[in-house]
């Protein structure tokens, strides 16, 4: 059911200059691979083959990664380099990629809403690139994959979350809600970067999310919340007073590549377990 996926990369990725001044943070490599590809791959896993991107000034390398570079495949065609291409080359061959822009940088979910023209009125699934994510083991479902079955049994908003220490609960989005089985839960609050003593819980929203489409409405009346932003954790918790939004205490490991130590834990990650053992 879930056949659209949406990344909002319109971010400056301020946290990386001067290596961003000219380049999207979401092209950065994880060894051989751009960040985003990852995402983009997880999703396809997942059974999505619609991927749509909120791009802002600057970004136009991300388009042109999903797109062949005839003059290149060109330049390396018989040669020991062109199997390089293939990964890329089967994600641009198997799905389809669309682009729109965010002109105001205004928080999470006014870029979610600026993608509202490459949705329309379907459920779909948020990636953020930054958080890149692995599942528990080799053969298994990847976190959003883990995501879509929860989506095809009960058929409403689900956030992926993780346990944090108590003085990081500022970095996120955190929620309180009722046990229904062993890492699932009912939201029943959510703040958005709580202090320690003010936050619900340890539980931290990370960038995985599905959506079902009438958040659109709930955000296009969503007022500006913290720091002058519409987040999209203000809509949710809306859509979970007259709804119900679940939270998911997903199977795997998520590695905070917004961040310099979390961008290079990911790439030893991906260098010992997974590019080794490609060679």
């Amino acid at each position: 059911m879930i056949k659209k996926c949406l990344f909002p990369v319109a971010g400056y990725g301020t946290r990386f200059l001067p290596a961003t001044k000219a380049m999207p943070k979401e092209i950065l490599p994880v060894v051989n691979k751009p960040l985003v590809q990852y995402g983009v791959e997880e999703a396809a896993e997942a059974g999505i083959h619609e991927f749509g991107f909120v791009t802002g000034r600057g970004k136009r390398a991300i388009e042109d990664h999903f797109d062949i570079s005839y003059e290149l495949e060109h330049q390396i065609a018989g040669s020991g380099k062109e199997n390089l291409l293939t990964s890329i080359r089967d994600l641009i061959d198997h799905n389809t990629f669309a682009f729109t822009r965010q002109v105001e940088m205004k928080g999470l979910g006014h870029a979610i809403l600026s993608g509202r023209n490459l949705i329309g009125d379907n459920p779909f699934a948020v990636v953020l690139a930054d958080d890149f994510c692995v599942g528990p083991g080799e053969g298994e479902d990847g976190v959003l994959a883990q995501m879509v079955k929860l989506y095809n049994q009960f058929r409403c908003s689900i956030v992926a979350i993780e346990e944090v220490p108590a003085d990081e609960t500022h970095k996120y989005g955190v929620i309180a809600g009722e046990s229904m089985k062993d890492g699932l839960y009912r939201i029943t609050d959510m703040v958005e970067k709580p202090t320690p003593e003010n936050a619900p819980s340890n539980l931290a929203i990370i960038g995985r999310y599905i959506l079902t489409p009438d958040i659109f409405d709930i955000l296009e009346r969503t007022p500006a919340g913290k720091n002058g932003e519409i987040q999209i954790t203000d809509a949710l918790l809306e859509q979970a007073k007259n709804g119900c939004v679940l939270a998911y205490q997903f199977k795997g490991r998520r590695f905070d590549c917004g961040s310099i130590d979390g961008f290079v834990e990911a790439t030893n990650y991906v260098y010992e377990n997974i590019y080794k053992k490609s060679k």
